[in-house]
């Protein structure tokens, strides 16, 4: 058990002290051996083997790629002397989070905590042996010096960034408004970083679901029209609206859905951070079943705020050629023909729908992410794109088949303009009667097929934005 942790946190180096005779120019000297004023990746993997510190395959190449502002394969001083101090600045902040207790020293109970806030139970001699690694005075306390010593030549190898890896987010969104919010370490929370996140998450969802759309608005045509008279087939539903609408009507009711994610995303966000606050004992940790709770009001929260877009995404989705004139025309025919109450049509299995979701698919994410961690993180705690993928696909889709029939529900009561079922449970009964439980199921196909690609897109775009934000190099 030891060894893994040790893998994904710690690594054996004996660094030099930056506050010595040994400055950043004395170091930058002795690591430009040819003398061009510049280091490259060759001199500074050479140079710091040499001088005994030991670092991961790939760090000498991300440290110079994320100093390297001229593009031009290395770094001169000034460019070296900006990515140490920067560096510095994120280890202080990470330094800050873990010293629990604000002593100015982490001791082996704070090493401890963090690991179990990750998941990943050790033992108090575990974390003792975790904490000698680093410990250079023997005082099985480890200041700010030695912690900045054993990191400064291992980029994005320490506990934040193993958090940052395995962040449950929304940011691999399938089009669904019912999952656990972002969460923030310390230090994005203190640099600002964390809007950036939150805008970078939003743009993601916003091409996601604009690339998704035609499936999403086959999912939506099933699950109001098709039944055991009616069937309708995912290739038939294609026709049908083709037919009715030509292609571009494949994209109805996007404008709406992609309009309500950053309200939602905001509120969700804020609503999240009080409700941990609230649920938590002071100077406490959050548990995950206090995360699945403050997740799961932050999702009512946010889902009250903005539902009246959702009833409105669903009549522009369903809505014929010429039926509405955008989503202004939509909400005034809506309030004039059925009322205020309208816009808050399915709100109960909606709200309802957020606990099965939300629960399963946090409970299944953390379960895969430690089966992982557990088996293979003997090198890195990176998983890699294609198991973050994979455990984000795999746990929102166990979500959505709990709540789907809650959101089948959701979805009928939005669609009918005359109440022909006014309560959930008399909808319910409806459907059972004459569809049999499997009508429950309605357009279940083409929302898994848009789950992967959805999932996909959100990744890819996310990272490509926070790249432009410069959140990430």
């Amino acid at each position: 058990m030891y060894r893994v942790i040790k893998g994904l946190v710690l690594t054996e180096s004996r660094c030099w002290d930056p506050d010595s005779e040994r400055s950043y120019q004395d170091l930058f000297d002795k690591l430009d051996t040819n003398k061009d004023g510049k280091v490259d990746v060759a001199e500074l993997r050479a140079g710091l083997t040499a001088m005994g510190i030991s670092f991961r395959k790939g760090a000498a190449q991300k440290i110079v790629s994320s100093g390297d502002k001229n593009k031009d394969g290395g770094l001169d001083f000034n460019e070296f002397n900006k990515y140490l101090k920067e560096h510095e600045k994120k280890l202080h902040l990470t330094f800050k989070s873990l010293d629990k207790n604000n002593d100015g020293h982490i001791d082996a109970s704070e090493i401890k905590q963090s690991l179990e806030e990750l998941g990943m139970d050790i033992t108090k001699e575990e974390a003792q042996t975790i904490l000698q690694s680093m410990d250079i005075d023997g005082t099985m306390m480890v200041d700010w010096n030695e912690w900045r010593d054993h990191f400064l030549f291992n980029p994005a190898h320490n506990l934040n960034e193993i958090i940052r890896y395995w962040k449950h987010s929304s940011v691999l969104d399938i089009g669904e408004s019912i999952a656990i919010p972002d969460e923030f370490t310390e230090e994005e929370k203190t640099s600002g970083g964390w809007w950036k996140q939150l805008a970078a998450g939003a743009m993601a969802g916003a091409v996601s679901r604009t690339g998704t759309a035609p499936l999403d608005r086959a999912k939506v045509f099933m699950q109001v029209h098709s039944s055991k008279s009616n069937r309708i087939t995912l290739l038939g539903g294609f026709k049908q609206m083709i037919k009715e609408g030509g292609v571009a009507s494949l994209w109805r009711g996007n404008g709406v859905n992609v309009l309500k994610i950053a309200p939602e995303t905001a509120i969700k966000f804020m609503a999240y951070e009080q409700y941990k606050k609230l649920l938590t004992p002071e100077g406490g940790k959050v548990q995950t079943h206090q995360r699945f709770m403050a997740g799961s009001l932050a999702g009512a929260t946010a889902q009250s705020s903005i539902y009246p877009m959702e009833v409105m995404k669903t009549r522009l989705t369903l809505g014929k050629t010429g039926q509405y004139n955008g989503m202004f025309d939509c909400a005034k025919k809506i309030l004039r023909k059925e009322g205020i109450k309208a816009f808050y049509k399915g709100y109960t299995p909606n709200m309802i729908g957020i606990i099965p979701y939300a629960g399963i698919d946090l409970a299944v994410y953390e379960s895969l992410k430690n089966a992982w961690l557990s088996r293979y993180a003997k090198d890195t705690a990176n998983p890699g794109i294609l198991v973050l993928l994979g455990c984000g696909t795999i746990s929102s889709t166990c979500g959505q088949l709990a709540s789907y029939p809650l959101a089948l529900l959701r979805t009928r009561m939005q669609a009918q303009e005359r109440n022909l079922y006014s309560t959930m449970t008399g909808l319910m009964k409806g459907i059972m009667a004459n569809e049999g439980f499997f009508g429950l199921y309605r357009g279940i196909l083409p929302n898994f097929m848009k789950v992967i690609p959805a999932v996909s897109i959100s990744y890819v775009v996310y990272e490509y934005m926070k790249t432009g934000l410069g959140i990430s190099k």
